[in-house]
C-alpha cells in the first residue's frame, strides 16, 4: 500500500486478486492498453509461494505452508482503478503481474537473509532507482497474510501471495513516474533475485 505509513494501516489487509492472463515470466511484456489508460504503475514486491494448501491456517502455523519466495511486480492502471473503484480491474491487465525469475525455497536463503529480519527489496525503471526499503517495514507479515487470506478461501500449493510494496511508487512522484513503452522495469529482492521486464506495446 504505497504512500500509507505504518500508524494509519487499517486493522486488516486488503487483499485482492489478479487475473491468471496478468502473469508473465522474467523477461516477459508488461503489455501497454493504450486507448484504456495512461497511468501504468509499477509496485515491487515479495511473492511467497505456498507449499501446502489450506484454511483457517493459523498465524503460528503459516511458515510451515510456506515453500519459497520470488519477485513480484504489481503492475497497476491507477485511472482504471480509481475509475472502478475496485482493485481487480485496474491490476489485471494482461502482462500486469511479472513473477520471477524463479522461486528460491525458503531454506535455501542466504545466510542471515529472513524475510521478518528484513531482506531489502527495490525497484528500478530504465536503472534509476524509483523504491528502496526492506521486507520487515511491511504493514502486516507474512503470517498475518497467510492466515487472513486463509480464513475466507482456501490456500492451495503453488498461490502466490504479493505482500505490498515499499514507497516510491510512480502515482507518489510529482511529476507522475508513469510506465511507458520501451521502459525496463526491474524489481530486485536481495537475497532471492531480479525480475526485468519490459513495458511493450499490444500487438
Amino acid at each position: 500500500m504505497p504512500g500509507i505509513s505504518k500508524a494509519e494501516a487499517p486493522s486488516w489487509p486488503i487483499i485482492f486478486t489478479k487475473a491468471p492472463t496478468s502473469v508473465v515470466g522474467h523477461g516477459g511484456g508488461i503489455v501497454y492498453p493504450t486507448g484504456v489508460t495512461d497511468q501504468v504503475d509499477y509496485e515491487g514486491e515479495l511473492g511467497v509461494v505456498i507449499g501446502r494448501g489450506g484454511v483457517a491456517i493459523d498465524a503460528s502455523d503459516a511458515m510451515d505452508h510456506v515453500f519459497g519466495y520470488t519477485c513480484v511486480n504489481d503492475v497497476t492502471a491507477r485511472d482504471v482503478q480509481k475509475r472502478h473503484q475496485q482493485w481487480y480491474l485496474g491490476k489485471s491487465f494482461d502482462g500486469f503481474c511479472p513473477m520471477g525469475p524463479w522461486i528460491v525455497p525458503k531454506d535455501a536463503l542466504p545466510e542471515g537473509f529472513d524475510p521478518k529480519r528484513g531482506l531489502p527489496i527495490g525497484t528500478t525503471v530504465n536503472g534509476v532507482r524509483r523504491q528502496r526499503g526492506k521486507t520487515s517495514d511491511m504493514m502486516f507479515d507474512i503470517p498475518h497474510l497467510i492466515a487472513t487470506a486463509s480464513r475466507c478461501m482456501t490456500l492451495s500449493v503453488g498461490d502466490v501471495i504479493a505482500t505490498g510494496t515499499p514507497a516510491g511508487v510512480g502515482a507518489g512522484m510529482s511529476p507522475k513516474g508513469w510506465l511507458k513503452v520501451g521502459d525496463a522495469c526491474e524489481v530486485t529482492v536481495w537475497g532471492v533475485g531480479t525480475l526485468r521486464n519490459v513495458v511493450v506495446e499490444r500487438s
